[in-house]
């Protein structure tokens, strides 16, 4: 009995050392899954969820939040540096998520085989000075590769994408997917959602409320005058004055701005940032899962507008967004921000597919 239990033992052990030192992380090393040995085997019910860009400033965070989110079974972090570390000290945290890293584009693949949700927040950050122009050179090579890989390894993945530009990012993810055959407009939506953390935030401060009373639309795209709040549909229902209305409006734009000039060269939103993504990722599982009613603004492709892309509230689904709910009533201020938002918003578009077709 006892020979059985130390042998029982040292095969325990021998398990959790070949975990922590895999053999050759850097060559792709203990990442395919093994479905006997998996602790998910029998574990909680839950979805594979895969993050691209797990290193960086926003993805670290987001690796903690997804970790300790109880619809998460398996965490794949992946990046092109520092992803052994994250997945070490992620690793840690006491929840059932099992976590594994891949290191560098030909773990990819790997990274991504299997997967249920993708959620993207690769690339670098914006900094003082830096246009969201200046980021799409650099993102929206990054994005294409990205995507390419989920095209091959998990086309049926839902994919939250964060890379800005998001307005010319998602038209990129989609030329790479309709590329591939494997484009499924409802499985593509650009993450908006901190425009709406920041909208609901900035509203219960000149309302005197708690954030988590209010929720304000928020449509259009994910860039300065492309982010289009309607107050008017605030609730609770509220009026605001002129005055209070051009406040919450620039400040709502131009939030990742205050953000980008008071850390002051250290870097861009990245907290606030997992946050959001966070919250989406969680109700975009909820839907996977086939809870009713999960309605979240998102960026995507969309007939609310004669534009191919546009972010509006989407109801989620096991299928992604499953149905895209029309703008609804517009004030006059609203109606002009409106025709702005899709001037700047249709050029965003037309570099993103310009990108992939050139």
């Amino acid at each position: 009995m006892e020979a059985h239990a130390a042998g029982g033992a040292n095969q325990r052990i021998a398990r959790i050392s070949a975990h922590l030192h895999p053999p050759n992380f850097q060559e792709g090393g203990d990442v395919a899954i093994n479905k006997a040995n998996c602790r998910a085997k029998g574990g909680a019910p839950g979805f594979k969820v895969a993050i691209l860009g797990a290193a960086g400033g926003i993805g670290q965070s987001l690796s903690l939040l997804l970790k300790i989110n109880p619809l998460v079974s398996v965490l794949h972090l992946y990046d092109v540096v520092n992803t052994p570390g994250v997945t070490a000290d992620v690793s840690h945290i006491d929840t059932g998520a099992v976590v594994r890293g891949f290191l560098g584009q030909g773990q990819l693949e790997n990274a991504l085989t299997g997967m249920d949700l993708v959620v993207i927040p690769a690339g670098v950050p914006r900094k003082p000075g830096m246009t969201r122009d200046d980021l799409f050179k650099i993102n929206a090579g990054i994005v294409k590769t990205l995507c390419e890989g989920i095209a091959k390894s998990c086309p049926n993945a839902i994919v939250n994408l964060i890379s800005n530009p998001v307005n010319s990012t998602v038209p990129i993810a989609a030329e790479v997917f309709k590329k591939a055959g494997t484009y499924d407009p409802k499985r593509l939506l650009g993450v908006t959602t901190l425009d709406v953390a920041r909208a609901n935030t900035f509203v219960a401060e000149v309302l005197g409320v708690d954030p988590r009373e209010v929720d304000v639309p928020v449509v259009g795209g994910h860039a300065g005058v492309t982010i289009l709040p309607l107050l008017s549909q605030v609730k609770p229902p509220s009026s605001f004055t002129a005055e209070e209305t051009e406040y919450l409006t620039n400040r709502i734009q131009n939030g990742g701005t205050e953000v980008v000039e008071a850390k002051a060269g250290a870097g861009s939103a990245t907290l606030s940032m997992a946050y959001a993504a966070a919250k989406f990722a969680n109700s975009c599982l909820r839907g996977l899962k086939g809870e009713a009613g999960i309605v979240e603004c998102a960026y995507v492709d969309s007939q609310v507008t004669e534009l191919p892309f546009f972010a509006a509230k989407v109801r989620l689904g096991r299928g992604g967004a499953e149905e895209i709910y029309q703008l609804g009533p517009l004030n006059e201020y609203e109606r002009i921000g409106l025709e702005k938002a899709k001037k700047e918003l249709a050029g965003s578009i037309q570099k993103g597919v310009e990108f992939i077709k050139k």
